[in-house]
């Protein structure tokens, strides 16, 4: 695998894995507390080895999908967190809420909607300066 490689999967895993935290734990813990569906003793590694799987999956298919000219890094990673965010929100949010049991459908999706539009506008823009050619 290329630096960029590596990278893009750096670009995408640390800043989703504080924000995931944060969001999660911290900052909307009482929502999705009162959603009922959450563990009372999250498995951290269990995540990050998620988010790892993820963000090799997207800087692997990053330059075979969107272009990677440097003046396109932009549009580029808009379009990114539109598709592969898009894919997630259909698996992790959509899927989730169709077969799990939780106090509020509406809410989870209010919560997790904004978790993955917040996720995928930080780390696609990133993944896209990692793979643009310097021209």
């Amino acid at each position: 695998m290329s630096k960029k490689f590596w990278l893009g999967l750096i670009a995408y895993v640390v800043p989703s894995f504080p924000l995931a935290y944060s969001w999660h734990l911290t900052t909307f813990a009482d929502q999705y507390a009162k959603l009922d569906l959450l563990r009372a003793d999250p498995i951290l590694p269990l995540g990050l080895a998620t988010m790892i799987l993820q963000g090799a999956l997207f800087s692997w298919s990053y330059p075979r999908l969107f272009d990677t000219a440097k003046t396109a890094w932009l549009g580029s990673g808009l379009r990114a967190a539109a598709v592969f965010g898009s894919l997630a929100w259909s698996y992790a949010v959509l899927a989730v809420a169709a077969k799990t049991q939780m106090s509020s459908v509406s809410q989870f999706l209010a919560l997790e909607s904004g978790w993955t539009l917040l996720q995928f506008a930080v780390t696609m823009p990133l993944l896209a300066l990692v793979w643009r050619k310097a021209e």
